[in-house]
């Protein structure tokens, strides 16, 4: 994925998102602008544009991504389920574009949505990515305003986690030490009070 220049770019992103190869999302794209040609007398004022294409766009990434995966896991989602809260404590780096250069920023930020499951790398790429509102995303995806909402909550907590192992700032060794100590420090004091009764 790259910079982004057009509607077709920002097609493109969702077909390679969702359909999950390269080759796919091209073959998938070329279908979606084939079938929105042969279909455009059907196409109903009710919504924009954009999010009618893009709905043909994410049917046709889904059918690909289908064809070559026969069955959706469902130890995906159940693996997603556990997943859900950040687990990290510490803080991030203030900037991470210091640390890392912007083009790794990005890399880091687009395999963090290639890891995503499925159901919720769908909502965060037409949500936080592609920017639609979220009736435009429950639209195209064929489900609830509710169901929209909770998979991004989802997906956004797993990218947090996900980012988290690159992005925080971890303790300099001094301070590991001192809180290492000072644990050592109670686990001792628990341990005494305990042998002395109390």
């Amino acid at each position: 994925m790259t910079e982004r220049d057009g509607p077709e770019d920002d097609l493109l992103l969702v077909e390679c998102t969702l359909a999950g190869d390269t080759e796919d999302a091209e073959e998938a794209m070329q279908d979606t602008f084939v079938k929105a040609f042969r279909h455009i007398g059907q196409f109903r004022r009710e919504s924009r544009f954009t999010t009618w294409l893009t709905r043909i766009a994410v049917n046709e990434a889904l059918q690909k991504r289908q064809a070559r995966k026969n069955t959706v896991s469902l130890d995906e989602v159940a693996e997603a389920e556990v997943k859900v809260f950040p687990h990290r404590s510490h803080q991030w780096h203030e900037d991470p574009e210091k640390l890392f250069g912007k083009q790794e920023v990005r890399m880091m930020v687009e395999d963090a949505i290639r890891a995503l499951p499925p159901i919720y790398r769908e909502t965060f790429v037409l949500r936080d990515v592609e920017g639609l509102r979220a009736e435009e995303a429950a639209e195209i995806l064929g489900i609830t305003l509710p169901a929209i909402k909770s998979r991004l909550l989802r997906a956004r907590l797993l990218m947090r986690e996900a980012l988290a192992a690159r992005l925080e700032d971890t303790p300099a060794l001094p301070k590991r030490i001192l809180i290492t100590a000072g644990r050592m420090r109670d686990m001792i004091a628990i341990k005494l009070m305990k042998a002395m009764g109390q």
